[in-house]
């Protein structure tokens, strides 16, 4: 999802319901924040979403690459 307040305010919403589901929307299923909530969840819901909220919040979402080190707009 891209980075407007609406998704953010979804993202959260999902995040307080199924912690992964909130930053898999932000971050992709194959990201280390993913697993580190999908874990959290897993061994006690509150730390799950507590984790969850805060990542959506405080990390900003990496940019995608073509190789996988240069993102987009350096290669144009």
């Amino acid at each position: 999802m891209s980075s407007g307040g609406c998704s953010t305010c979804l993202e959260i919403i999902f995040a307080a319901v199924l912690p992964p589901v909130g930053v898999f929307f932000r971050y992709g299923c194959c990201s280390s924040q993913f697993f580190i909530s999908l874990l959290l969840t897993v061994l006690g819901y509150v730390p799950g979403i507590v984790y969850s909220v805060y990542v959506i919040l405080k990390m900003p979402p990496e940019l995608p690459g073509i190789d996988g080190d240069r993102p987009y707009y350096i290669l144009a």
